[in-house]
């Protein structure tokens, strides 16, 4: 077997090696020193010896608390807000109205105030139980065609006033606001029950300082389109007042909290808002067929067999469709029906 190299031997190759890449003649020692990095250095190579895809940039001037799955959970449930409100909004001005969530991003408060036109309708809500406030701001461009249509103005562009709202037509605006928060707060049902009130309404965003300039929030922004106008709303939420139910937005808790215990309070909300719709209740005697010429020959007083006895159950329906079976009563001097069954499906009375 080989004899392996000594200590001295590898040294002297590597020598060498040294020198023949150095341009040194062969056969040359050459020493070189390798310096040692200063003690606060030491980071740098070990930053440097990291692969690029394990470094990531942080901004902290812009910092992001919010994870991505939250972000696509208050994104599907303001998606919800955007498409109630439009029904809600288009029943009220009686034309169509088209709500639609334009992005979820995350700022700093003074990057959110220092983009919003002066003046414009800046309103501060309240959010029990939560502390803190948030914002809603709803642009002057898409304000104006709605006073104006509510004032009932014509077809014609109307004018924007860049100056702040005057008490008429803040009294208008209030109107619109609390449409928009009942839905606001509707749609946040699914996730916690948080009441929703106007709190102060200001036309200079700078005036209403509720959070720190360089305090993270999450801004919702809304695209308002009625006819040919088209203005901005926008949802200001501080991280600070939903830091402590931000848990309740990760994205499978939020689907997951539309079980039979949603399922119940929507069928409970349906039903209470058609529990006083008026319906057609009518008790159907007797039927038989009869011919046109009979029908032209009838007088006053003549008596049509309809081949019923008068002891048979007679039919209930409701809005035209049989549902039931029952008795007719005289009682104190009133026509009464006692309900005896209900008629299935497959019944030949139905």
């Amino acid at each position: 077997m080989p004899e392996p190299l000594k200590q001295e031997e590898v040294d002297a190759l590597l020598s060498l090696a040294q020198g023949s890449e150095g341009g040194a003649a062969p056969g040359t020692a050459v020493a070189t020193e390798v310096p040692s990095p200063p003690p606060g250095d030491r980071g740098v190579e070990k930053y440097n010896a990291l692969p690029s895809h394990q470094i990531s940039i942080y901004d902290f001037k812009r910092p992001e608390r919010v994870s991505k799955s939250q972000v696509v959970a208050l994104e599907a449930l303001h998606e919800v807000f955007a498409r109630n409100l439009s029904a809600s909004l288009s029943g009220y001005l009686r034309t169509i109205v088209e709500v639609r969530l334009i992005s979820v991003e995350q700022f700093t408060y003074s990057e959110f105030t220092m983009s919003l036109p002066i003046p414009t309708s800046f309103n501060l809500l309240s959010c029990e139980p939560l502390e803190g406030n948030v914002i809603l701001e709803v642009n002057p461009s898409i304000l104006y065609p709605i006073i104006d249509r509510l004032l009932g103005g014509g077809k014609s562009d109307s004018p924007f006033h860049e100056r702040p709202f005057t008490n008429i037509e803040l009294s208008i605006v209030n109107t619109i606001l609390e449409r928009v928060i009942s839905q606001l707060r509707e749609t946040w049902e699914s996730v916690k029950g948080i009441d929703f009130q106007l709190f102060e309404t200001e036309s200079n965003p700078f005036l209403l300082q509720i959070v720190a300039p360089n305090e993270p929030i999450v801004l919702l922004s809304f695209e308002l389109t009625m006819g040919d106008f088209t203005g901005m709303v926008n949802l200001c939420i501080p991280f600070k007042v939903i830091e402590p139910i931000m848990t309740e937005f990760s994205q499978s808790n939020w689907f997951s909290s539309k079980g039979p215990r949603e399922g119940g309070r929507s069928r409970e909300r349906i039903l209470g808002n058609i529990a006083n719709a008026e319906i057609e209740f009518s008790a159907v005697l007797a039927e038989t067929p009869l011919s046109l010429y009979d029908l032209l020959q009838l007088q006053p007083g003549d008596v049509i067999d309809t081949g019923r006895s008068t002891d048979e159950p007679i039919t209930i329906a409701i809005q035209g469709r049989r549902k039931y079976r029952g008795t007719p009563y005289l009682r104190k001097d009133r026509r009464v029906v006692q309900l005896l069954d209900r008629v299935q499906p497959n019944d030949p009375d139905a």
